[in-house]
């Protein structure tokens, strides 16, 4: 009986003392959500001014934005590197905006948490992708180069085509077969590349050959002549001829001349036309163009009806 009794008390007294450490544990919740709400009744005003910090950065970013696009669009010809440009100083403003609203808010030790961790991460980053980041920056520096446009007919990396789209980590061409070329923009910034639009004449050349039996002299007239009547040369330019080799079966020419071109298929369009007027000429002063020949010479007699020659004869 009397085990039971202290049995009881005990239990009692734990249970007395468990109702004590919850109502002390109430008190305590209750106390900091006491002390949490007069903190924000206190700092009501910073956060009000830190909202209107906010607002006012991201209105203002838009109107940075759109400004910064209409500020480029008559240097930048890519839509996607004035894009680009407006983005990245739109963000700059809402960052800076969220810094001083932290600021505001007498948050300097997150602030500075989170630049050094913006620091770190920002660094991996940058490793990690340093390939699409060499193109992305190769792409913004094409776009302000004048020596490549869309439009222009370029020749780059084994490739040739004409521009179709400069974006910030590729470079589109379409090429005469029409088949679409994707070159990452490091490779066009690293190798060379021949833009044919640039300049409004080009200089053609085509090789050809003569007869051994032909005057040289003669033949050469006949080229230049009927190169500069189908192609007019400008000021300080002029039709050339140069004979260049004896070939196994003829002497060999080539003929150079100036047309307006700004693209491959008009270079080409000009040495079809001009094969088509020197062939002409050529034909109408018997001029020969001989093409490849092969002599067989047999040292052995044959007889004509098939039976071989005795000895002797």
């Amino acid at each position: 009986m009397m085990t039971f009794l202290q049995e009881a008390a005990q239990q009692t007294s734990k249970t007395a003392q468990t109702g004590t450490e919850i109502k002390d544990s109430g008190e305590l919740i209750w106390d900091q959500l006491a002390g949490w709400y007069n903190s924000f009744i206190a700092h009501l005003p910073n956060i009000g001014i830190a909202i209107v910090v906010l607002l006012l950065a991201y209105f203002t970013s838009k109107y940075i934005d759109k400004g910064i696009q209409r500020l480029l669009q008559g240097r930048v010809s890519q839509a996607s590197v004035r894009r680009l440009a407006g983005k990245a100083v739109a963000i700059v403003v809402v960052i800076a905006g969220i810094f001083i609203a932290m600021s505001v808010l007498d948050l300097n030790d997150v602030v500075q948490g989170i630049i050094a961790g913006a620091g770190i991460s920002g660094l991996v980053i940058g490793l990690a992708l340093q390939g699409s980041m060499s193109n992305v920056i190769s792409g913004i520096i094409l776009s302000f180069r004048k020596e490549v446009r869309v439009g222009d007919w370029i020749e780059t990396s084994d490739f040739s085509g004409e521009v179709m789209e400069i974006q910030l980590d590729k470079f589109l061409i379409k090429q005469a077969d029409n088949n679409m070329v994707v070159i990452p923009n490091k490779t066009i910034i690293d190798n060379p590349l021949k833009n044919f639009t640039l300049t409004p004449r080009m200089r053609v050349v085509v090789s050809c050959g003569v007869g051994y039996k032909m005057d040289l002299e003669f033949c050469k007239k006949l080229a230049i002549d009927a190169i500069t009547e189908k192609f007019e040369q400008k000021d300080g330019e002029e039709v050339e001829f140069f004979y260049q080799e004896f070939g196994d079966s003829s002497i060999n020419f080539i003929i150079r001349f100036w047309v307006d071109a700004t693209k491959k298929k008009q270079n080409l369009q000009a040495q079809s036309d001009a094969i088509l007027a020197i062939k002409k000429v050529y034909d109408a002063n018997d001029i020969n163009i001989p093409f490849p020949i092969r002599t067989l010479e047999f040292n052995n007699k044959l007889q004509m009806d098939g039976t071989a020659p005795t000895e002797g004869e």
